[in-house]
């Protein structure tokens, strides 16, 4: 037996050498290869790691890979056209994303970053953190086992061998058990153990035989580590520097739905940037189509006298025309497909978006689709139907401060990080106590011959059964102990609680400084919304005086060469009045909703409501538990403010209070001071003219116009007109009080007009380009029946 013992241990240390390990086995190549030609790539192939694309089932729901070719500015049909309302734009942009999409494309640039709608519930199920893997701490475990043993030995000594040298043994082993974590920091534990033992000692009662035994025991702390605080914030397992508690989950919890109200805020913000950017496109093309068609008129007269050899003919006349056409031509085609460049969106400036204008109509365009969720390209161009408001919005500052302050969900997200820095602290200060845990352990035995049953008659008796035994009760033990242990110094705890009384400091710093940056930009967001309004009644005016300037210069019966240079600076006046006009409108528009952004109301503001699946019954009961408490507590109030003992106390102020059907003491309200008027710069009152209406948008339907006001975003206040003594003269120009109700009318004189699609003018296409030395051989293009009834139009 000896011989082949070690006959197989040298057999197994051969195969143990000669298997190979795991290595990464690479080619053998001869001298004729390794030294042949260096461009030949067959050794760089078989050596070199050969990536694949990832099988992986690819779901595409936007239809990308079918998606038809963009608008250019070479198409020769004119699209069709979409016209969407702001409010339908949000509804798809909401319906259509599983991604809180941005301008900046950080999906592709840090798309860990991203945010989505599983986020919340990613936090919520995170198997380490989250409030689920927290609870399970507690959760009752359950465990047994099973072990069987044979023991053939030689013994020195008869007495450990039961009076036998030779002990031949079978043995089984058998144990359950029920564990259980209590919010106190108890452990619990109901456990099994049953053995089977049979041998050939004499001196046994049975050749075979069962033991079996209950024990209940508990240990509890109940200095350190013990207390629901504790159990609850750092968990059974948790240790100083890594609390794992239920209390802290939650937190986290929260703050992930806080980022997911941010992700969501900033993605509302940036539809509505977009579709304004597309907004102001179209009147920005608008107004270069104008400009461009009346330099081509004047090109034309030029060119009419330049032929017939008259005054104002001269060939430096007929060059400054045509080039003053070409000029707006580039500007119109630019306008039209525009160039990639960044766009207003979030956080470029100011919170909300700073407003940028500086993309063309397809530009613009494909980028709202990107964040409305539909086809980028189908054939067709979106057009806004909506146009921004004309009314002055006003906001009580001090209801925007305090909405800002309490609503800002950034704000909710320090306070709750703030919360949870102070349950830390609270949880690390029970470190500081020694540990001292109390134990107790009851056991019940059993003994006999078989386990539950017997087969023999004569075997009957006190150990014919072991469980038989057990329930009789006739063995019983019991044990009670107390352990402490104090480290001397508590230095570890120590460090633990000044560590997390420095991150409470912080966070609290961080509060208040995230409070005063709420307040420079919602300081700054009202501040631009009343500039925004009065530089759009400024440049109103000055769109009507570019427009009486070149009516003046073109109604000017024998024009000199002078005039000629006049007429095409006042071109390019109005043309970037007109844009101007469009742009304060626009940002006027973008100012009211960065009001909105900065206290805290942009989703209200736009009809969005974040809403969550139903709560386990337990979260109900808790709530009505505290409905009913909250109730009681506001019979006492209403009972402490009544009578001479009442136990408000006034402070510094007196105060007096109103009692409310089922409320508590609630202090009188002070109706806030009425806003300032706004003061703006005094210009020379003159009679109103109507503004001029651009004929592309159609009119806002009914109903549609979304409203500004105070913290519920339902007061829209005109602006008074304000009182001027000066005499009333005779011109075109017009207050920045009176524009308003200029600009209303005009609004309303537009209603039932008819949709007019942009697009240039086949005459501009038709020009040919012709080089330096043909330029007097240029011909004007002819003005064609259209082309007249669309200049009328």
């Amino acid at each position: 037996m000896l011989r082949f013992c070690k006959n197989l241990l040298v057999l197994w240390t051969v195969v143990a050498i000669a298997l190979p390990g795991c290595s990464v086995s690479r080619p053998k190549f001869t001298e004729a290869e390794t030294v042949g030609d260096p461009d030949d790539s067959s050794l760089y192939d078989s050596i070199g790691l050969h990536p694949e694309v990832p099988a992986v089932a690819v779901e595409d729901p936007f239809m990308s890979a079918v998606t038809p070719a963009p608008i250019t500015i070479n198409e020769e049909e004119p699209p069709q056209y979409w016209d969407l309302p702001l409010e339908e734009a949000v509804r798809l942009a909401v319906s259509n994303s599983r991604i809180m999409r941005d301008l900046g494309a950080t999906v592709l640039k840090l798309p860990t970053s991203t945010r989505t709608i599983q986020d919340p519930a990613i936090t919520e199920t995170d198997p380490r953190f989250g409030v689920e893997a927290a609870l399970s701490q507690f959760d009752t475990h359950f465990t047994t086992s099973g072990y069987f043993e044979k023991n053939d030995r030689a013994l020195n000594n008869v007495f450990f061998g039961g009076g036998t040298r030779l002990l031949r043994q079978d043995g089984n082993v058998y144990q359950s058990q029920l564990t259980k974590r209590t919010a106190t920091g108890a452990q619990l534990s109901l456990t099994n153990n049953t053995d089977y033992d049979s041998n050939n000692a004499p001196g046994n009662l049975f050749y075979s035989s069962w033991t079996t035994n209950i024990e209940a025991q508990v240990r509890q702390p109940l200095l350190a580590g013990g207390g629901i605080e504790y159990n609850r914030i750092y968990g059974p397992n948790g240790i100083p520097g890594l609390p794992a508690g239920v209390m802290l989950a939650r937190v986290n919890t929260e703050q992930s739905l806080t980022d997911f109200e941010i992700g969501v805020r900033n993605f509302i913000s940036d539809v509505e940037n977009a579709y304004w950017d597309v907004y102001f496109a179209y009147r920005d093309l608008d107004a270069k189509i104008l400009a461009r068609d009346a330099a081509l008129d004047t090109w034309r007269r030029v060119n009419a006298l330049h032929a017939a050899g008259k005054r104002g003919g001269e060939a430096q006349q007929e060059a400054q025309s045509r080039e003053q056409y070409f000029r707006f031509q580039e500007e119109v085609q630019n306008a039209l497909t525009g160039r990639a460049v960044e766009g207003t969106r979030s956080n470029n400036g100011s919170g909300g978006g700073t407003f940028r204008g500086s993309s063309g109509v397809h530009v613009a365009e494909r980028r709202l689709r990107l964040m409305i969720g539909v086809h980028i390209s189908d054939g067709r161009l979106i057009r806004p139907s909506d146009e921004p408001k004309l009314s002055k919005a006003v906001f009580d500052w001090d209801v925007v401060l305090a909405e800002s302050l309490t609503r800002r969900p950034e704000l909710r997200k320090q306070k709750w990080l703030i919360k949870r820095r102070e349950m830390e602290v609270s949880a690390t200060k029970n470190l500081l106590m020694p540990r001292l845990d109390a134990s107790g352990r009851y056991r019940w035995r059993g003994f006999g011959k078989q386990l539950i049953t017997y087969t023999d008659p004569s075997d009957r008796g006190q150990f014919a059964s072991a469980w038989g035994n057990l329930l009789e009760a006739n063995f019983q033990e019991w044990q009670l102990g107390l352990e402490f242990e104090v480290p001397l110094g508590f230095r570890h705890a120590h460090n633990a609680v000044r560590n997390y009384e420095l991150q409470l400091a912080r966070e609290r710093a961080i509060l208040n400084e995230q409070e005063r940056e709420v307040v420079l930009d919602l300081s700054n967001s009202i501040a631009e919304l009343n500039r925004s309004y009065t530089v759009m009644q400024t440049n109103h005016n000055r769109r009507i005086s570019a427009k009486q300037q070149l009516a003046a210069i073109q109604a000017i019966d024998d024009p000199t060469p002078q005039t000629l240079y006049l007429e095409l600076e006042s071109q390019r006046r109005l043309a970037d009045a007109e844009t101007q006009f469009y742009r304060a409108l626009v940002e006027y528009e973008l100012a009211i909703k960065n009001v909105h952004f900065e206290k805290g109301s942009l989703l209200e503001y736009n009809g969005v409501v974040l809403a969550e699946l139903p709560w386990p019954d337990k979260a109900y009961q808790d709530a009505y538990e505290k409905i009913k408490l909250r109730s009681r507590a506001n019979r006492f109030a209403e009972k402490a403010v009544e009578g001479p003992d009442q136990v408000v106390s006034d402070g510094i102020m007196p105060l007096s209070y109103t009692l409310q059907s089922g409320a508590g003491p609630t202090p009188e309200t002070v109706p806030p001071p009425a806003p300032a008027k706004a003061r703006t710069p005094k210009m020379e009152p003159i009679a109103p003219t109507p503004a001029p209406q651009a004929s592309r948008a159609p009119n806002p339907p009914a109903g549609n116009n979304r409203q500004v006001g105070y913290s519920d975003a339902d007061a829209v206040l005109e602006e008074e007109a304000l009182e001027d003594e000066a005499p009333e003269a005779e011109s075109d120009l017009i207050s920045n009080d009176e524009s308003d109700d200029v600009m209303e009318e005009s609004e309303s004189e537009s209603e039932g007009s008819d949709v007019v699609a942009l697009e240039i003018e086949d005459e501009a296409d038709s020009i040919p380009t012709m080089p330096v030395e043909d330029e007097a051989e240029l011909e004007i293009p002819a003005v064609s029946d259209e082309d007249a009834d669309e200049d009328a139009a």
